[in-house]
C-alpha cells in the first residue's frame, strides 16, 4: 500500500514539475514607459558664482562686503547664462553664550538661514551682514535651482565664501 501511495505522489509531484516548466515566460513589452517625444537629457556642467568667486573661496573681510551686494549667477561650460529659481543661504557667524550659574561666556556659532528667489540678497540681509560680518565667519549659498532656456530645471554646485 505504501508503494501505491509513494508512486502516486511522484507520478502527481512529476506532473506539477512538468507543468510549471511547460509554461513559456511572458514576453516583455517592447516599448518603456516614456511619455511621447520624451528625449534622453545629460545636464552640463554648472558653475555657481559670486562676482569672480565660485566653488570654496577664502577672502578678507572687505572683498566679502562687496560680494555680498553682487548677484549670484549660474553659467555652464560654454558660458550660458542660466536664471536662478530658487537658493538658500546660511550665514554661520561667531557669538558668545552666558552660563547663568557662574556668569561665564563661551563662544559658540550661531546660524542665520533663509530660502530666496531672487538675486542679490534682499536689503535687510544686505544690511545685517555689511553690519555684522567679521574674520572666521562664513555665507553659505547651497539648493541652487536653475532653469535652462528650455525650462528644465537643475541643481547647481553649492557656493561657500569664508572671511579671513
Amino acid at each position: 500500500m505504501a508503494s501505491i501511495v509513494k508512486l502516486i505522489f511522484t507520478v502527481v509531484f512529476s506532473f506539477t514539475v512538468l507543468a510549471v516548466f511547460a509554461q513559456k515566460p511572458k514576453p516583455k513589452p517592447a516599448t518603456t514607459n516614456k511619455p511621447a517625444g520624451f528625449q534622453k537629457f545629460a545636464p552640463p556642467k554648472l558653475i555657481s558664482m559670486l562676482g569672480i568667486r565660485s566653488d570654496s573661496a577664502v577672502v578678507f573681510r572687505e572683498e566679502a562686503m562687496q560680494l555680498i551686494n553682487l548677484p549670484l549667477k549660474v553659467t555652464d561650460d560654454n558660458k550660458g547664462i542660466y536664471t536662478i529659481t530658487s537658493y538658500q543661504v546660511m550665514y554661520k557667524r561667531r557669538a558668545v553664550t552666558e552660563d547663568e550659574k557662574t556668569g561665564k561666556v563661551s563662544p559658540v556659532t550661531s546660524t542665520a538661514s533663509d530660502i530666496f528667489r531672487t538675486t542679490p540678497l534682499p536689503p535687510l540681509w544686505i544690511k545685517i551682514l555689511t553690519e555684522q560680518m567679521r574674520a572666521g565667519e562664513e555665507l553659505y549659498f547651497f539648493d541652487i535651482v536653475a532653469k535652462d532656456a528650455q525650462g528644465r530645471l537643475m541643481f547647481a554646485p553649492e557656493l561657500r565664501i569664508k572671511v579671513k
